[in-house]
C-alpha cells in the first residue's frame, strides 16, 4: 500500500512539474492542432467532415494576426501542427520565419499543381481566387478589361481599391512586376493612382459599396466576397452592392487573371505531424476540395474539381500560370514600389 501510494504520489508530482510547460493544446494520439487565420465557418465544416472520416480530433486556435510570431516564439514546445492561413504572403513568411517544414505526400503532390505549392512543398495551395474588377452595370458598358487598363485616363477618378499594402494588393503588383518589369510596373502604378476616386481605406466589400454609392465606376476585388456578399442573410444590404456590378476577369484573354491562394503550413516542430499531414492531404482531396469550394466561394486547386453553382455563374476565366514562389520573391519589391509612388495617400498628392 506505501509502495502504491508513492508511486502515484511521484506520478503527480511529474505531471504536476510537466504540466507547468505544458502548451496550449495536449499532445496526444488523435489529435491535430491547428492555427488558423481563416474564420471558423470557412474551415469547421471542413474539419468536422475531416474527423467524422478519420476519428483525429481537431483542436483550433483562431486569429487575425499574430500566430506566425506566436509559433516562432513557442519554439520547440509549440503544440502547433498545422498553420491555415490565406495569401501568398503568409505563407512564404512562414516558410522564411522558420516555422515550416516540407510536406511529403504522394496523394498531395498528385493533387495540387506544382504552381500552387512552395519549394520543397513548404506550403500546400489549398483554394484559389481571382483578383478581379467589379465594374459598374449601369455605367460601365465594356465586358472585358486588362490590368493595364486600369491606368488609362479614362478611368480617371472612378477606381476604387483597398490600401496597396494589403497583401491582396501587394500580390498583384507583384504579378505586375513578373510580368512587366520594373520601369513599366511603376508607371502603371502612378497611374493606377491618379485614376483612383479616393484614398484607399477599407476592406474589399466596401470597394463594391463605393460603386452601389457611385463613388467610383470600377472597384478591385477577390472573386469570394462576391459570393459571400450575395449569401450574407445577416447584411442584406451587401447583396444590393453586389447585385450592381458585374465581375471582369482581367487579362482573360492574355496572359490570364491573377491568381492567389489560401494554404497549409506543416509545422516545423509538429507534435502530431502523421494526423497533420493527414489533414492536408484531405483538404487537397477531391472531397475537400469540393466543400472548399461550395462553402467559400473560391475555386478549387485541384484539376477537375466542379466550382459551386455560385460561383460558375461566373463564368470561365483564364488564370495567370505563373508560380505563385515568383510572386513571393517579388513582394518586397512590391511593397517598396507601391510606397516609392506614395499610393496610399490617395489620388491628389
Amino acid at each position: 500500500m506505501r509502495w502504491t501510494f508513492a508511486c502515484a504520489a511521484t506520478a503527480a508530482a511529474l505531471f504536476a512539474a510537466s504540466a507547468l510547460h505544458t502548451p496550449a493544446f495536449a499532445e496526444a494520439p488523435g489529435e491535430v492542432n491547428i492555427y488558423s487565420y481563416r474564420q471558423p465557418y470557412l474551415i469547421e465544416p471542413l474539419l468536422e467532415e475531416f474527423s467524422a472520416e478519420t476519428g483525429i480530433k481537431t483542436n483550433v486556435i483562431f486569429a487575425s494576426k499574430g500566430l506566425i510570431e506566436r509559433i516562432q516564439a513557442e519554439g520547440r514546445n509549440s503544440p502547433a501542427d498545422v498553420l491555415l492561413t490565406t495569401d501568398i504572403g503568409n505563407l512564404s513568411q512562414a516558410v522564411t520565419s522558420g516555422i515550416s517544414q516540407p510536406v511529403s505526400s504522394v496523394e498531395i503532390d498528385e493533387s495540387i499543381p506544382t504552381a500552387y505549392r512552395g519549394p520543397d512543398d513548404e506550403w500546400i495551395g489549398l483554394t484559389r481566387r481571382a483578383r478581379v474588377v467589379y465594374a459598374s452595370k449601369d455605367r460601365v458598358e465594356q465586358d472585358s478589361i486588362t490590368y493595364e487598363e486600369l491606368a488609362d485616363p479614362k478611368w480617371r477618378g472612378k477606381i476604387c481599391i483597398r490600401s496597396g499594402q494589403h497583401p491582396y494588393n501587394v500580390a498583384l503588383v507583384a504579378s505586375m512586376l513578373a510580368h512587366e518589369g520594373s520601369e513599366k510596373t511603376e508607371a502603371w502604378l502612378r497611374g493606377v493612382k491618379d485614376n483612383l476616386a479616393r484614398k484607399p481605406a477599407g476592406n474589399d466589400r466596401l470597394q463594391v459599396k463605393g460603386v452601389y454609392a457611385g463613388e467610383c465606376d470600377l472597384a478591385i476585388g477577390n472573386t469570394y466576397y462576391m459570393g459571400k456578399m450575395l449569401t450574407d442573410d445577416d447584411n442584406p444590404e451587401q447583396k444590393e452592392w453586389a447585385d450592381s456590378v458585374k465581375m471582369l476577369f482581367p487579362d482573360t484573354d492574355g496572359r490570364g487573371t491573377h491568381v492567389n491562394v489560401s494554404g497549409a503550413v506543416l509545422a516545423k516542430n509538429a507534435p502530431n505531424k502523421d494526423n497533420a499531414v493527414k489533414l492536408i492531404e484531405f483538404l487537397a482531396s477531391d472531397k475537400g476540395q469540393h466543400m472548399y469550394a461550395e462553402v467559400n466561394y473560391e475555386y478549387p486547386t485541384k484539376d477537375g474539381v466542379p466550382w459551386s453553382e455560385l460561383v460558375q455563374s461566373w463564368g470561365t476565366f483564364k488564370a495567370d500560370p505563373i508560380s505563385l514562389n515568383e510572386i513571393a520573391e517579388l513582394r518586397k519589391a512590391a511593397s517598396e514600389m507601391i510606397d516609392k509612388v506614395g499610393f496610399d495617400d490617395g489620388p491628389s498628392s
